[in-house]
């Protein structure tokens, strides 16, 4: 069996699924005082395949840090088949969906899960990064997102870390996730 090297075994994000990204963003703020939330709207991704199939997919999703792990809250728009709706149908409460590594070397991170007889429900391309949902919920009780190590990445990573960092608990809980999107949180 292929070992994943050690830099790439440290859990970096946890997603949650939800039906209604706002009105999570602000239960995560008031409950465990997480944030602030940099949002990303209507992304629209049409370089995925779910199960080996062509997909397109519409969602929402917002970043936050808590210690040294992310926290990422999906609402998944669209009723294409995909990662998110396959472990929580669109309209159900929503949950805990996958914990995301973030690696340098993508294929021998999905070969250490491939070894072992795990599948990819999506695999895709964000821009130039390579990522997937391999699904682990046998496992794990959750799937494992593989992230490709990118600088656009890495800003965003940066960003939401910074935005954390002396955080008030109070001052803008919702932020927009691209710099230029300003005003539009």
């Amino acid at each position: 069996m292929m070992t994943i090297p050690s830099e790439h075994r440290r859990v970096v994000q946890i997603c949650f699924v939800v039906p209604d990204i706002d009105a999570a963003m602000a239960h995560w703020t008031r409950t465990m005082g997480v944030g602030p939330f940099f949002v990303f709207r209507d992304l629209d991704i049409d370089t995925v395949k779910h199960r080996g199939e062509a997909t397109r997919v519409r969602f929402h999703i917002a970043l936050a840090q808590s210690g040294g792990v992310q926290i990422e809250l999906a609402q998944q728009l669209s009723d294409a088949p995909y990662a998110y709706n396959e472990v929580f149908p669109n309209g159900s409460a929503g949950g805990m969906h996958h914990i995301a590594i973030y690696v340098a070397d993508y294929a021998a991170a999905m070969a250490h899960f491939t070894d072992q007889g795990f599948q990819p429900s999506v695999e895709g391309l964000f821009g130039d990064m390579h990522f997937a949902y391999v699904d682990t919920r046998a496992a794990l009780g959750c799937m494992v997102e593989i992230i490709e190590h990118n600088p656009l990445q890495d800003t965003i990573i940066a960003r939401v870390r910074d935005g954390a960092e002396g955080w008030d608990g109070i001052t803008d809980p919702v932020r927009p996730g691209f710099p230029e999107q300003e005003g539009t949180a």
